[in-house]
């Protein structure tokens, strides 16, 4: 059986824009470094389950509407 890739998009720009947030002010509500959204945002890294519920918490939304993996 072979790894599939997928490939992670993300709605994190736009539910900041909906807050007008900055991805510093993001980053330090959740816990994490700026750099770590700026990836999340470009689909450069995959976040950890706690990751994805704490932003998904934050934006008071769901996992599923906040991330998207496409094989």
């Amino acid at each position: 059986m072979s790894e599939q890739e997928f490939v992670l998009h993300t709605k994190i720009r736009e539910y900041r824009a909906r807050l007008d947030i900055k991805q510093s002010e993001l980053a330090e509500k959740i816990g994490v470094r700026r750099e770590t959204i700026v990836r999340l945002e470009k689909g450069l890294y995959n976040p950890s389950l706690k990751l994805a519920m704490d932003i998904a918490k934050f934006f008071g939304t769901t996992v599923e509407e906040l991330f998207e993996f496409e094989e």
